[in-house]
């Protein structure tokens, strides 16, 4: 055999998915249980899987690839669960508890008993140190270098396994900073330090600081936990390169992120991008759920490009870092389903993870989820599932369904299943609308696209709720994650924080900005990318009206900057999609330049479904559709079946290698030439 390939691996709370897709055009996908405790063991496994499955060595596997792409929770788990490392902070002085006096205003301001995230850093690991940089830049007051030194002394005392330096207008100016970091080696050679003015050189202390210690926090752990994949693939023989998926949508070689693990916060979700890419010639404007075994994931995309924002929020950490625009709620297919103490049940947002998983896998879980709600209301096939690692008992989820739902609420169990579907999918209407209706989007104007292992059993009726006339369940939809990845292409950003009104500066100043950032990107890449990769500039300028604290971001190139007209009515357009209104010749304010550079790999081979005959039923199972229909008997087709044309009318149900898809009545599906299940709903 004469093929290669390209792999890529998505590690997920509940399951790892694997996709692979050969130069012979042909692809390969599976999903095995993740491995909490070390998640390079469901990586390998991943592997060994396709390998099997090929018939073949996995050291010949990892041979024949070109590239590994690698997409993992384990910084999103560590940022939720606060396992972080121990960290230490030197800060200005005076400033010590910006940390925990954070901005001052709360996300919700309506939940007042919301408590706060834990202190990354608590106060006695928090030390100021004399010396002052003023925002323009300009030295106010020498570093003590003296001082500098006793905090050191004082961190290594405390036994800390990384330092975080964050001063005051460091973004301005970050010659204190680097001085600290030159006194750190000197003092305690070997010490991790993360600079803020390297990782996030952006005004807004609080997020600047929040951003250096929760990447310090991780370096040590993940640098660890990536240390231990790279030797394990070496030694198992791959040949290609090993690139990480960012946050922002992007891969990246593995040594780039040594430094700056906080960039995979968001690793896994961010490969949408990647994913709705091809399927952007069904629909201009798409918005994407993905549902797994523990959440699920939100984005919007226009033309195939996801927004990417400037920050994200993570277990209620701000992160100053480029991330794709998603949203993400705890409602999945392990969401676990509880009465509190009022008698009022509640779905989510616990889940059960991949151990010990849903009550029906039998492997010790005793809490229903919405996997067990499905199980008894016939939509999923009792019996085994993800080629055979999990098998469903319809038993243990019934058992599991009254005893803790039913009994309680005083309702037969088909109620309470039939309850936890209908504030499970609630929640699904509502993280679709947040990203959507409360970002001056329209769903009912969009295609919905249900993605992931639960997409298919909830697309349907989330459609009818939001008002979206067209649902895309793609192929291969239980691994649409791993598939994206595939065709993620390289990027890496950078930006700065620059303040001023737009007309004092001028254009030449602003372009001269604009190619500062540019240049540094050129250098940025030209060290971590792989040789050979074109690196393609997309430029960009953050502008408000004096006095707003949020900014716009408005995309330019040489002939924008030299006409602030034409940047203005960029501006205008968008500020008014936002908000509603624009303020015509209101003076504007420059906050922020950066540059995007993008490095296109070589994208899978499409794959072309052939047409088969018409499909018949496997068998005809009494499942609860919905309702308007109740309980009937729909009749199941197997996904590997249907070929290219193919139509069915709803109800019915689809088994699929990585998904179980369900259409309910007046649902008018067409299959289409890649696979993916066009649905017309009504």
């Amino acid at each position: 055999m004469s093929w290669r390939c390209a792999i890529a691996v998505d590690v997920g709370g509940t399951f790892t998915d694997i996709a692979l897709a050969r130069t012979d055009g042909r692809r390969h996908t599976g999903k095995v249980p993740s491995v909490p405790a070390d998640p390079s063991a469901g990586v390998f496994s991943a592997v060994n899987a396709v390998a099997d499955e090929l018939g073949i060595d996995a050291r010949d596997l990892l041979g024949r690839c070109d590239r590994f792409v690698h997409g993992s929770t384990v910084a999103t788990n560590a940022v939720l669960t606060g396992n972080l490392a121990r960290v230490g902070l030197i800060t200005t002085a005076g400033f010590r508890d910006s940390l925990e006096i954070r901005r001052g205003i709360r996300d919700d301001q309506w939940d007042h008993r919301a408590p706060w995230p834990d202190v990354v850093v608590p106060r006695h690991r928090r030390l100021g140190v004399p010396g002052r940089i003023g925002a323009d830049g300009v030295e106010i007051e020498s570093l003590d270098d003296d001082a500098v030194e006793r905090a050191i002394d004082v961190l290594r005392s405390e036994q800390v396994d990384a330092i975080a330096i964050c001063l005051l207008h460091s973004y301005a100016n970050q010659r204190h900073e680097q001085r600290v970091a030159t006194l750190t080696r000197k003092t305690w050679p070997g010490a991790l330090t993360t600079l803020s003015s390297d990782l996030t050189p952006h005004l807004g202390e609080y997020a600047r600081t929040s951003t250096a210690v929760v990447n310090a926090g991780l370096v040590p752990m993940v640098g660890g936990y990536l240390a231990r994949l790279a030797d394990g693939l070496t030694t198992r023989g791959l040949a290609g390169p090993l690139l990480m998926l960012q946050s922002n949508g992007g891969t990246v070689p593995l040594d780039a992120l040594a430094a700056r693990p906080v960039d995979l916060v968001l690793s896994g979700p961010a490969a949408v991008g990647g994913a709705t890419r091809r399927l952007a010639a069904i629909s201009d404007a798409i918005v994407t759920m993905e549902i797994g075994g523990t959440s699920c994931d939100v984005a919007v995309s226009a033309q195939g490009a996801v927004p990417v924002v400037d920050g994200l929020v993570v277990g209620g950490y701000h992160l100053d870092v480029p991330a794709v625009d998603v949203h993400t709620v705890g409602a999945g297919g392990g969401t676990i389903a509880s009465v509190d103490s009022a008698g009022i049940l509640c779905v989510g947002p616990a889940g059960a993870g991949a151990d010990p998983g849903p009550a029906c896998y039998g492997r010790g879980g005793e809490r229903p989820t919405a996997t067990d709600v499905h199980l008894l209301l016939g939509r999923l096939r009792p019996g085994p599932y993800a080629g055979g690692s999990v098998s469903l008992d319809a038993d243990l989820a019934e058992r599991a369904v009254r005893d803790h739902l039913a009994v309680p609420l005083g309702v037969d169990v088909e109620d309470a299943a039939i309850g936890v579907l209908t504030i499970l999918e609630q929640h699904l209407r509502h993280a679709v609308e947040t990203i959507t209706v409360q970002r001056g989007r329209d769903p009912a104007q969009m295609t919905l696209v249900a993605a992931g292992g639960a997409g298919g059993l909830h697309g349907s009726s989330v459609a009818r709720r939001i008002g979206c006339r067209r649902l895309i369940v793609p192929a291969e939809a239980g691994v649409f994650c791993a598939l994206g990845m595939l065709d993620c292409d390289l990027r890496r950003d950078v930006s700065r924080s620059v303040v001023g009104r737009l007309d004092d500066l001028g254009p030449e100043r602003v372009r001269d900005l604009v190619r500062t950032e540019h240049g540094r990107a050129l250098e940025l890449v030209a060290n971590e990318w792989p040789a050979g990769i074109d690196a393609t500039p997309s430029c960009w300028v953050d502008l408000r009206y004096p006095g707003q604290l949020w900014s716009v971001r408005v995309s330019v190139d040489d002939v924008t900057v030299r006409d602030f007209a034409t940047l203005r009515a960029d501006f205008e357009q968008e500020y008014g999609r936002l908000y509603g209104h624009v303020q015509p010749q209101g003076a504007l304010e420059l906050t922020g330049v950066g540059v995007a550079m993008l490095g296109t790999l070589e994208p899978s081979a499409p794959v072309v479904l052939p047409v088969r005959p018409p499909a018949r039923p496997i068998e005809h199972r009494r499942c609860w559709v919905d309702d308007a229909t109740g309980w009937n008997d729909v009749p199941v087709y197997a996904g590997e079946q249907l070929g290219a044309g193919a139509e069915l009318d709803g109800p019915f149900i689809i088994e699929a290698a990585t998904t179980t898809v369900l259409g309910l009545t007046g649902d008018h599906l067409v299959v289409n030439e890649a696979g993916d299940l066009d649905v017309t709903v009504t």
